[in-house]
């Protein structure tokens, strides 16, 4: 059979698999990966699954701004191999998701989404949250609200009160002290404007590699695309579903990029402190925001798999 490469394979497949490139190839078999979609409020949501739906664990994996389900497609390929039935889904503004009115998003939208989706697809099997960059909060808050994960997995906790995540989530770190005041024009009509999320958000430091920083820019579904300035002063002004004083019942497991030049550790330390539930700390040696550097990307799945095997139920 004559070898097929990406450059040749048509466009929309090449802009679904465009960073598998980027991240350690997976040996083996093929993975089982199949689509549908969810009308839920304005938009008709896109979901995967991905791996065996008889695992014995389900995981549900979130994305953050400029992130969507071809950019976390290959971490779920890796941790279904793991032993877990995966799910992911573009949030509105995003992947392949549409929304009828997409001005109108905003980040308590994301919040409830992901509560729902949780609650619409809980089947009794264990479930582990697992949320990358501002996907750990939202993965949080899902846990926090549904008392549905049995753990949770974080790249990040942002926590976007603390002027030190605010100064790093901007390109500039001028930005951070002018977002109050530029917010608070956001309101009216100007907060279903939507801008480059790239005008904001310091997307050159997304990843190590600069290759993958490009990929990123130039996905339109994902940090190539925009954002309603309404969305961006939700997500300043939101509060966390539960404070962490309160969080205690599911235990958190925070897996941080070791190299990260856009939210280094010690800006989600002071957050994560707080929580009350048990947790535990990996650093991913080598590893930028976008993880994919050995040997952190290796030190990543063996965390996650011992976790499953933690809470896989045993005969």
């Amino acid at each position: 059979m004559r070898e097929v490469r990406a450059c040749h394979l048509p466009a929309e497949l090449r802009d679904e698999r465009r960073y598998e490139k980027h991240i350690p190839a997976l040996i083996g078999e093929a993975v089982l990966r199949s689509t549908s979609i969810w009308k839920w409020r304005d938009s008709h949501v896109h979901v995967e699954h991905i791996g065996s739906p008889e695992a014995p664990v389900r995981m549900l994996l979130v994305h953050g701004a400029g992130g969507n389900s071809a950019a976390m497609w290959p971490y779920a390929a890796h941790l279904s191999k793991l032993g877990a039935h995966v799910t992911v889904a573009d949030l509105p503004g995003y992947g392949k998701t549409t929304t009828r009115q997409l001005g109108r998003v905003r980040y308590g939208d994301w919040q409830q989404l992901l509560v729902d989706l949780v609650r619409k697809e809980d089947d009794e099997r264990p479930l582990v949250m697992m949320g990358a960059s501002m996907g750990g909060m939202l993965a949080y808050d899902a846990a926090a609200a549904t008392g549905l994960a049995s753990r949770l997995v974080v790249t990040c906790l942002l926590d976007p009160r603390d002027p030190g995540v605010r100064r790093r989530l901007t390109w500039h770190p001028a930005l951070a002290s002018m977002a109050a005041p530029a917010m608070a024009v956001a309101a009216g009509p100007l907060a279903n404007v939507r801008v480059p999320i790239r005008w904001i958000a310091d997307m050159r430091h997304v990843a190590n590699g600069q290759g993958l920083v490009d990929e990123v820019i130039a996905d339109k579904s994902g940090g190539g695309g925009r954002v309603p300035l309404g969305w961006m002063r939700s997500f300043l002004e939101s509060l966390p579903l539960v404070e962490p004083e309160r969080f205690t019942d599911t235990p958190v497991l925070m897996i941080h990029p070791g190299n990260d030049r856009w939210t280094p550790l010690e800006v989600s330390q002071p957050f994560f402190n707080r929580v009350a539930a048990e947790k535990s700390l990996v650093v991913l040696e080598g590893c930028g925001h976008f993880p994919v550097e050995q040997p952190g990307f290796t030190q990543m799945l063996n965390a996650v798999s011992t976790l499953l095997a933690e809470v896989r139920p045993h005969p």
